[in-house]
């Protein structure tokens, strides 16, 4: 990590002029007034035009995370951002063709040599600026941090809220980082389609494993930001919290490779909804998505 490279890493980010059709830049589907997600549920903000298979993840605290992607498809970020950057439903770009616009740009080779030391420009110092970037999303502000550092207060409602979720949400969305950084499935289907198709992009983490546990495994999100960056789930099938509390008390697929805290659901009063949104109101950070270090 050095400033240097922190700051090529972000303009970057923000270049629409890596993608094929020079339209679409990382910041297409990683909004920072959203956390760095996008929204939609499948975004088709890409060169194609045609709607992804996952939903777009936020970007931030991914400097703790080990596995990347909803399946764990990639171990770090270096290796992670050439996955958007070559699909050709997303910025579809041809890594030799970037490079020749890098070298030839008026900025970019001071830019590249201020970061690494030398004047070459290579596909592997493209994916270590742009991670260093990613690694400086730190979201660390919220109301809620502010209360675990004696700066401020919980009210009461949000404080029942904090408890609920100690008794309900903390197994998988463990404090901290509110992941577990885990696959689990969460018995959002039943059913899953032929593994050839979509290069088995709709089996979860069985994609990278091939292990029948992980069969409609996903990755933890985070609960930080949680409203800010809805829709929800690794298809964001859901649109608001409150489908998301439905599906975890009545729509639960018992198939025996759930958690075992899942497999009776979540029964919740309306008071107790209330109060649980009530707390997780309190992991927005408006400090991060504010943050113009962060934006273009």
């Amino acid at each position: 990590m050095s400033k240097q490279g922190v700051l090529l890493g972000k303009a970057l980010f923000y270049d629409p002029a890596l993608s094929a059709n020079g339209k679409v830049d990382c910041a297409s589907c990683h909004l920072p007034q959203l956390a760095f997600s996008d929204g939609v549920d499948l975004s088709d903000q890409g060169v194609s035009g045609k709607p992804l298979h996952r939903h777009s993840p936020a970007l931030f605290n991914m400097a703790w995370h080990k596995g990347l992607f909803w399946d764990g498809g990639s171990n770090n970020l270096e290796s992670l951002v050439f996955g958007p950057l070559t699909h050709p439903d997303e910025m579809a770009a041809d890594l030799g063709e970037v490079i020749h616009y890098l070298r030839g740009d008026e900025k970019y080779p001071d830019l590249f040599k201020a970061a690494f030391e030398t004047d070459t420009i290579t596909s592997a110092f493209i994916g270590r600026a742009l991670a260093q970037f990613v690694r400086t999303l730190i979201s660390q502000d919220s109301r809620y941090d502010e209360w675990r550092r004696n700066e401020a207060i919980l009210y009461e409602q949000e404080t029942r809220g904090y408890q609920l979720y100690r008794q309900h949400c903390s197994s998988c969305h463990e404090e901290g980082l509110f992941t577990d950084l885990k696959y689990h499935n969460n018995g959002l289907d039943a059913t899953y389609p032929d593994p050839y198709e979509l290069e088995g992009l709709l089996l979860g983490r069985y994609r990278i494993t091939f292990d029948d546990q992980d069969l409609g495994a996903y990755k933890t999100p985070s609960l930080r930001n949680i409203q800010l960056t809805a829709p929800y789930m690794h298809d964001g099938r859901f649109e608001t919290l409150d489908e998301v509390l439905d599906h975890y008390e009545n729509g639960i697929q018992h198939n025996g490779s759930l958690a075992p805290q899942l497999e009776k659901g979540i029964s919740l009063t309306n008071q107790q909804r209330e109060d649980l949104l009530a707390f997780l109101a309190t992991l927005t950070d408006y400090t991060f998505i504010n943050n113009k270090a962060y934006q273009k």
